[in-house]
């Protein structure tokens, strides 16, 4: 169901962690749009889940995107026979320990031939992204296992999936699409400090420019002060450019009828914003 954009004078970019610390947190960057350019307000860390729950309660109104999935596969959820409804399977997965998570996916893929080891969502072929049945490398599985109960706990509104406080709205991002857009193979993070090299700095540096040119699929510039541009540069992790890429996508979303979703996507595995063809 479509419907005309609404105003959100606070945007928001999450690039989520499953085990938040001091050294690895939940980043936030807080945004909004002027004069048709998204300007960084600030970045802020969150190095446990309560601090960053206290930061879901913040009033709206507010749109959020946030870098971890929102759903299954619809595949994997029928061969295990769980719940098939999005909430009540939030429920069940929710209750599941991250051992049991494991042990559960890792015996779906050895039942299954090479090359097709993982289920996919309809999203992730356009995206890019990984399956998020996926528990290491990224392990995507256990950061929607411990980030989407935050979201319901917070009474977000999730487009598509599950209906809640219309004034805070959370979708899934993918910093990665826009990334491989600009960069194409090159990395430009490490959570390593051996692989903080030099490559990766200029590809930040490249990925900055071209956000501050407008050149990605969602046509939008971004607008840093001086310090902001060289902390950005500077964090190797990639976590603050990672927020701010998100920050991007929920720019986009937040000026186009029913937050940039397909009319009709998959109520189980929900979309990733501006994933598809390159919008008009």
């Amino acid at each position: 169901m479509t419907g005309a954009p609404r105003s959100f004078p606070v945007l928001a970019g999450v690039d989520f962690t499953s085990r938040p610390t001091g050294r690895k947190p939940i980043t936030v960057a807080l945004g909004h749009l002027e004069h048709g350019a998204v300007r960084l307000d600030r970045v802020e860390s969150h190095a446990d889940f309560d601090s960053f729950a206290r930061w879901l309660q913040t009033p709206g109104p507010w749109l959020g995107v946030f870098d971890l999935p929102f759903g299954l596969p619809r595949e994997l959820v029928t061969t295990l026979r769980w719940p098939m409804q999005w909430a009540p399977l939030m429920r069940h997965y929710a209750a599941l320990s991250r051992a049991e998570i494991r042990a559960t996916f890792a015996a779906f893929c050895d039942a299954r031939p090479a090359g097709a080891k993982f289920a996919h969502r309809a999203a992730d072929g356009p995206a890019g992204s990984s399956p998020s049945m996926k528990w290491v490398n990224p392990p995507v599985a256990l950061m929607l296992h411990a980030g989407v109960p935050l979201l319901l706990d917070a009474g977000l509104h999730l487009p598509g999936l599950h209906d809640g406080d219309a004034t805070r709205v959370a979708l899934e991002g993918y910093p990665g699409l826009l990334a491989r857009e600009v960069l194409g193979v090159r990395s430009y993070k490490s959570d390593t400090k051996a692989k903080q090299t030099p490559e990766r700095l200029i590809a930040r540096m490249a990925l900055v420019d071209a956000l501050d040119q407008g050149r990605t699929r969602l046509a939008l510039r971004l607008r840093l002060t001086h310090a902001q541009r060289e902390a950005l540069i500077a964090d190797a992790s990639g976590d603050r450019l990672d927020a701010v890429l998100c920050l991007m996508q929920a720019a986009w979303a937040s000026t186009r009828p029913n937050h940039g979703l397909p009319d009709a996507i998959d109520p189980l595995e929900g979309w990733i914003v501006s994933a598809g063809p390159a919008p008009a």
